[in-house]
């Protein structure tokens, strides 16, 4: 079943690309009028969301052009370095455009949501399990999955928000096969759209009553234990 988001305006950051870009396209399909900002260039408002004034200046165009909006998907990827070649500025930019940027944007945005507004933050797996060097991302994603139940409780009864932590999406839709694609209990790796296809069921009216929660869309990934000669898995 289809939800119809006719006359409803979506914000996404991030946009223009991958899982964004799904997203943008199913509101679409769907009704919605769809306002983007992401930093590569295109039909949309570009800019960096570590800017401060870029929020600012965003936000003013989308109520001047729509006067309101009904859903924020905070989306836009931050970047991924370890602590071995981290530095303290790239630590820091990732944390502005991973939690910053979206606590900023839900606080401008929260006096022009509609009734029945939604937020959605995209985290990841990584907010629960990680790879070696990945401090940066794995700290922004942990952020935005705890930032998600604290606006929830704040905006209780204006906006419900919820967070998704996808695992492995691939954003070409490449069909993987062997180990890369049994080893997620689903037997296959993850694409864009079953990320979107959440985002649109946690905006809609069937998921009022859900509000403050997190998502692992994964495959089963993080439930697998994984034990030296188990299921087929050696540590070599």
């Amino acid at each position: 079943m289809k939800d119809s988001f006719k006359d409803k305006v979506a914000v996404i950051t991030g946009g223009a690309n991958g899982i964004g870009k799904c997203i943008a396209e199913e509101f679409r399909k769907n009704g919605a009028a769809v306002c983007i900002i992401d930093k590569a260039e295109g039909d949309h408002f570009v800019g960096d969301i570590s800017d401060k004034s870029v929020l600012e200046k965003f936000t003013q165009q989308v109520i001047s052009e729509h006067g309101h909006i009904d859903y924020l998907i905070n989306n836009a990827l931050p970047l991924m370095k370890g602590i071995d070649e981290c530095s303290y500025e790239e630590f820091q930019y990732a944390l502005s455009v991973g939690v910053t940027a979206p606590f900023y944007l839900s606080k401008l945005f929260v006096p022009h949501f509609n009734n029945g507004g939604s937020i959605i933050n995209i985290s990841s797996s990584r907010d629960r399990m990680s790879q070696p060097q990945t401090e940066s991302y794995t700290a922004a994603k942990g952020g935005i999955a705890a930032l998600t139940h604290a606006l929830a409780v704040s905006f209780a009864g204006k906006v419900r928000v919820n967070s998704i932590s996808p695992g492995w999406i691939d954003t070409s839709y490449k069909m993987y096969e062997g180990p890369d694609a049994y080893q997620q209990p689903c037997g296959r790796v993850g694409n864009p759209l079953d990320v979107a296809n959440m985002v649109l069921f946690l905006c809609s009216d069937r998921a009022g009553f859900i509000t403050g929660e997190n998502i692992c869309i994964d495959g089963g990934m993080t439930k697998l234990m994984i034990y030296h000669g188990d299921n087929g898995w050696e540590l070599k």
